[in-house]
């Protein structure tokens, strides 16, 4: 997923006091501590390290865990949808500096993976399981790679800025923010959307497929397909013709298929 970061404000502030520039550096690093915690439990928990439904509340109906677990995705991809769009970001920036949206929206992004994982429900069942095999081995490195692969996507494009350090560093440092240009580098030349492709085989690519981890994946897969609609409308947005041709060339996930 090309992330490249989609905030185009320059910032005109006069010089800011020193207390205010440090406690904007240390939300962004705030920011991205949480959501780098979110991310690495999501990470870990798809690949069997880490528990998830750590909630006392534990349903015993199927049909409520399914509604449960379709609630907390499409709060997720509500706060990822919302908070991405131009609009409100514009009103974002009334209230807090325009350094700290990006740390913002991090920020948002953990505490809600956090609270999706914690209250996921449990569902009886087990579609496959690979135990102690070359298929279990196998399988978990290729997961592994997905996720690998995500995180060099990050540093591709610029990892700083895509998290939010950027942004708040430039600003404790009274230097107006440039965007980063758009760009075409490694996966990107082939794939405009690396990043999911990466947490997409994360999800899928998996030892042991449980019951609970299908819906998941499922509900994801499909929060990410709805995703990229709104996030290339954005691109072309922001960088016109420069995109609309990249997107002609490059295809979304994976060369000459899709």
């Amino acid at each position: 997923m090309n992330t490249t970061t989609l905030n185009q404000y320059e910032t005109t502030e006069p010089a800011n006091g020193i207390l205010k520039r440090v406690t904007v550096l240390l939300y962004g690093v705030l920011g991205y501590a949480v959501g780098c915690t979110g991310l690495f439990w999501l990470i870990l928990a798809a690949a069997g390290f880490a528990p998830v439904g750590l909630s006392e509340w534990q349903t015993g109906s199927v049909i409520e865990a399914l509604l449960v677990n379709s609630g907390l995705i499409a709060l997720f991809g509500l706060q990822h949808s919302i908070m991405a769009r131009k609009g409100f970001k514009n009103k974002l920036v009334q209230y807090i500096p325009e350094a700290t949206e990006r740390a913002t929206y991090l920020l948002t992004t953990g505490l809600v993976t956090c609270m999706a994982l914690y209250n996921w429900q449990a569902l009886p069942g087990v579609i496959w399981q690979f135990d102690g095999s070359v298929i279990h081995w196998s399988l978990l490195a290729i997961n592994l790679l997905g996720w690998s692969y995500l995180l060099l996507a990050t540093f591709v494009t610029n990892h700083f800025e895509l998290m939010g350090l950027r942004q708040v560093y430039l600003y404790f440092m009274n230097r107006p923010y440039t965007p980063i240009p758009f760009t075409k580098k490694l996966m990107y030349r082939y794939s405009r959307h690396p990043m999911m492709l990466g947490m997409l085989i994360g999800l899928w690519v998996v030892p042991v497929m449980s019951a609970a981890h299908l819906a998941m994946a499922t509900f994801l897969t499909l929060y990410m397909i709805a995703g990229v609609y709104f996030e290339e409308r954005d691109l072309i947005r922001n960088f016109g013709e420069t995109y609309k041709n990249y997107k002609k060339e490059i295809a979304a996930l994976i060369p000459s298929i899709f």
